[in-house]
């Protein structure tokens, strides 16, 4: 059965280009009504017009469906709250929430100002955390949600020159473990998607990769089917050139080590330590230390 979205209201942030506007149009194909949000600033954040969303607008209006264009910056959140008020007042519900706006201010760590560094986590996660504020309570109150966060190869396993970048990616990461817990009880399903996409943001990397195969249009099915009905929740989905792969963030048996040797035990099991046999996926964050209380108190019983 084809995956659809009819009577759904969807809202994509920086869909003016790139993956975001193939999430829009796609959702869009599908049967979504959507608010196609972009600043229309440059890569850098800097700059703002509408054109870009509007354009977007105009292709799905063109093609029998539904959008409207909002040029609200993520990063204000009263300009964000209206952009929820205006979808609410005209189609009285919103199901989706895809947060995919983002700057880049690429350099070392030791070069970067620390302005850069703050724009670029205020963009990627504080716009997430605005977006998704407006939402949450219309969602609990309809019983139905889908977010999805856009992470980032650079945050899940580093890049050089985005420490801001990075930072903010894995942020994202950790603020959908726990709305994916709080959402539960409302089926709101919250993910990430990390994408691989010849788009704006990466094209400084043009020479490097076989542009041809990098589509943003190969990174959206995983997006379609983080928002469907049947979505998972807690999931971090990577997705680029046709492929589709599930990134964890694990938890090894580790050890138990005390005394007052222990910082030279911990050096000299390290492998030990670092063994994945046997490693888990921790449902929350209080596995942790129920992990080391058990090795603990096992320990004190041997």
């Amino acid at each position: 059965m084809a995956m659809r979205f009819d009577g759904r209201v969807a809202i994509v942030t920086g869909a003016g280009g790139g993956l975001g506007r193939e999430h829009a149009l796609a959702l869009a194909r599908r049967g979504a009504r959507v608010v196609v949000n972009d600043l229309g600033g440059a890569r850098d954040g800097s700059g703002g017009s509408a054109t870009a969303a509007e354009a977007v607008v105009a292709e799905i209006e063109a093609a029998g469906g539904e959008a409207m264009a909002n040029a609200a910056s993520v990063t204000d959140f009263a300009a964000v709250q209206a952009m929820v008020d205006a979808a609410m007042a005209r189609w009285g519900r919103i199901d989706i929430l895809v947060n995919n706006a983002g700057v880049l201010r690429d350099k070392t760590f030791a070069k970067m100002e620390l302005e850069d560094f703050r724009f670029v986590v205020d963009v990627h996660l504080m716009g997430a955390v605005n977006c998704t504020k407006a939402v949450w309570d219309h969602m609990r109150e309809a019983g139905y949600g889908r977010i999805v966060m856009t992470t980032s190869s650079s945050g899940l396993y580093g890049n050089f020159g985005q420490s801001n970048y990075g930072a903010a990616k894995m942020a994202l990461v950790g603020l959908m473990q726990t709305l994916s817990i709080e959402g539960a009880k409302n089926d709101i399903r919250v993910n990430c998607l990390a994408p691989t996409a010849h788009t704006r943001m990466t094209e400084d990397l043009g020479a490097r990769l076989p542009l041809e195969l990098l589509g943003p249009e190969m990174v959206t099915p995983g997006l379609l089917y983080l928002v469907s009905d049947e979505a998972p929740s807690r999931c971090i989905l990577a997705a680029g050139a046709g492929g589709f792969e599930r990134a964890y963030v694990t938890l090894t048996q580790g050890a138990w080590i005390a005394g007052e040797d222990a910082p030279e035990q911990v050096a000299a099991r390290f492998a030990e330590i670092s063994d994945r046999a046997g490693e888990i996926v921790p449902e929350m964050g209080a596995a942790q230390g129920m992990t080391e209380l058990t090795k603990a108190q096992a320990a004190h019983k041997g």
